[in-house]
This record gives structure tokens, C-alpha cells and sequence, in this order.
């Protein structure tokens, strides 16, 4: 069986300099915001291209820090809206709702599978103070016409940047600097990613970091002082030593994922299934390689009896879940239609080139 996804494989490649890293970590006798957190924190911001990075314990926690720095800071308040793309993980509807914002649902394009800039303005209105961003399988949003909406509605602007580590803006910007602040995943499956759960939040907001930062540890400012009242959301010593070895890879990994994507898109010819869609290599980074099929159910058992197992990303739409009930009056066929045609092939850096060939034909025979 070609698996989804094999981990055990894709950290072999760092076996050596991980178990290193642990004996160091074990050596230290320093477990919690340790060196390494601040060194890992000093070379992520580097490489994103912004001024502050927070290490924090998800990428979950560090969207909603960033809104809870908002509200300290008074830029956001308990009720106010935030809109999100309708087809996302439910990480991003929650933050805002756990930090007491309203989510507004706008739907994706019908090409990118991102948020729809031409179904932003209908939403807008005097309760609607920022957007959240999300570049979802890897891919960057519109970017340029994002940040144009965001300048003349003055709103907000926020990525979720869990599934893009390393993608870069035509400008040379990286994801995670195309915002006033950004939240990074580092869960295992990610491009960049951990051997536990880990986040980070990536800014150039000075006054913003220095509030995330206390609000990550208890809203502490020194021992036993307290300026907020904050979470415990740091990140782990141990997963920023991991992450410091795996960020050097990362830019290889990535490319390496594009060789696959390449392979992909030059060899799947058939007309039961539509390729993804993207104009610029280096704007994705293929974190999840999406096909869409109306027969998508079909396809997926017929890989698995032929060995080649296939993830949806995501089955149920948000509004559909029982967990948002108040979300199920939205009317979103787009988002509806693309979960029902979905379907994540293999994709890490790990997979072999007869693999590789292998997925491409069985599709074609399809």
C-alpha cells in the first residue's frame, strides 16, 4: 500500500541530527523557553523576512493570540466580524469564535479553491474589522488583491499560513510576511513540521509582538508580574530544537514536493478528473496535492483496492458541521460542490518515483 502520507519515513532523512537534538534538549536541563525556542523564534522570522516571531504550542493557539493581541491592543472587540473563506479547516472558524469575533462565511474560487475577491465586498459592512487570509493546500491567496481590499476598508488583514511554509509572493515576499500577522502550524503533517504540535506567529508589528508575547505565558511580563490576563501557549523546547534541524530542509522539501506536483499535472490525462489550477510555481508549495472528480468516491476506493490511499481535505464544509449550527442558513454551492469533488493524492518528499508513476496510471486507467 502507497500510504498518504508516511512520517516514519519523511523524519528518517533527519534520524541523526533529531535524536542529537534531544540528547541536547536532555542534557540542557532547560525544558521550557529555553535557547532553543529563541533561536528557532530568531531563524523563522529570518527566513519569513519579518521583525518577531512567537513560538507558541499550535497553530490554533496562535491564531487566536493573534486576535486576542488585537483586542488587548483595542483594534478588536468581543462581536466584531471576521471574514473567512467558507472551505478551510476548522481552525480558522474556531480562533475566531474563541476569542468572541463573528466568522463571515465567504465563498471560495471555483479555480484556486481560495477566497473569492469578488464576493468580499458584498460582506462588508461597519461591524466587519478584518479578513482572515487563509493559503489553503499550499497555495498563496490573491494576494496583491487582498491587501488592496484590506488598505480600503481598513480592515485587518490576517493570515492563516499553516499550510504554506516557504511560499513566495511574486515580490519575493515569503508566506507569513504578507499581512500585519501571520499564524503558522507546525503539526507533523506539515510542510514544515514538528514531531508534536507546535505554532508560531510571524508579524512587524512591534506593539503586537510584545502582546502575544505576554499572552502566551500567562500574560507575564517578569517573575511573578503579570500585565494580562494570558494562556499557557508556548512552544515546546523540545518541538523548536526539532523545528531548527527540519527549517533547513525546508526550501529542498518544498522543491521537492514541486518536482511531484510537476509529475502530476505532466502525466494525469484523463477526463474524470481536473487538475488543480495555479499560475505561479513558487506562490505554492503543494502542502496537499487536490484533484476534483464528480466520480471522487469512486476514484478513491479504486485507488485503495489497486494500494494507493487517498485523504479528502475536507469532507464536511463548516457550515455543515453540528458543532456551527447558527452557520447552516449560509448558502455556499461553491463551497458545497467542492467537497463533494475533492480528493488529496500522495505528496511528501518521501515518495518514490515508481510510486509516483504508479498513482499517475491508475488514474488514467480509471
Amino acid at each position: 500500500m502507497i500510504k498518504f502520507l508516511d512520517l516514519k519515513l519523511v523524519n528518517k532523512n533527519h534520524e541523526v541530527e533529531l535524536k542529537r537534538a534531544f540528547e541536547g534538549f536532555l542534557n540542557s536541563g532547560h525544558y521550557i523557553l529555553g535557547e532553543q525556542v529563541s533561536k528557532f523564534e530568531n531563524e523563522f522570522s529570518s527566513y519569513c523576512g519579518t521583525k518577531y516571531c512567537i513560538g507558541v504550542s499550535s497553530g490554533l493557539d496562535a491564531l487566536q493570540l493573534i486576535f486576542e493581541g488585537y483586542k488587548e491592543m483595542g483594534l478588536l472587540s468581543i462581536g466584531d466580524e471576521v471574514l473567512v473563506p467558507a472551505n478551510t479547516y476548522i481552525a480558522s472558524i474556531l480562533a475566531i469564535n474563541n476569542t468572541g469575533l463573528k466568522p463571515v462565511l465567504i465563498e471560495p474560487c471555483s479555480k484556486t479553491y481560495n477566497i473569492d475577491m469578488s464576493k468580499i465586498k458584498a460582506s462588508i459592512n461597519t461591524k466587519t474589522k478584518a479578513v482572515l487570509g487563509v493559503h489553503l493546500y499550499g497555495q498563496l491567496y490573491d494576494v496583491k488583491e487582498l491587501e488592496r481590499i484590506s488598505r480600503k476598508y481598513n480592515l485587518l488583514l490576517v493570515e492563516d499560513a499553516a499550510q504554506a511554509h516557504g511560499a513566495v509572493y511574486s515580490d519575493g515576499r515569503f508566506a507569513g510576511n504578507l499581512s500585519n500577522a501571520a499564524a503558522f502550524s507546525f503539526y507533523p503533517t506539515k510542510n514544515l513540521g514538528a514531531l508534536g504540535d507546535a505554532g508560531a506567529i510571524t508579524t512587524n508589528n512591534k506593539a503586537l509582538a510584545e502582546v502575544i508575547f505576554k499572552l502566551r505565558n500567562y500574560g507575564r511580563i517578569s517573575t511573578y508580574k503579570y500585565d494580562l490576563k494570558g494562556s499557557n501557549c508556548r512552544l515546546d523546547e523540545l518541538q523548536a530544537a526539532f523545528l531548527r534541524i527540519k527549517l533547513k530542509h525546508l526550501d529542498f522539501d518544498n522543491n521537492k514536493r514541486r518536482e511531484i506536483a510537476k509529475y502530476y499535472l505532466d502525466n494525469i490525462d484523463s477526463d474524470n478528473v481536473l487538475l488543480p489550477f495555479f499560475e505561479n510555481m513558487n506562490q505554492h508549495v503543494f502542502h496537499i496535492f487536490v484533484i476534483r472528480s464528480k466520480k471522487r468516491d469512486q476514484l478513491k476506493d479504486y485507488l485503495y483496492k489497486n494500494g494507493v490511499e487517498t485523504l479528502i481535505h475536507y469532507p464536511i464544509a463548516v457550515h455543515k458541521q453540528s458543532a456551527y449550527k447558527e452557520l447552516m442558513d449560509y448558502k455556499l454551492p461553491v463551497t458545497e460542490q467542492l467537497h463533494k469533488e475533492i480528493l488529496s493524492l500522495p505528496l511528501h518528499s518521501g515518495l518514490k518515483e515508481e510510486e509516483i508513476f504508479k498513482i499517475s496510471t491508475l488514474i488514467n486507467s480509471f
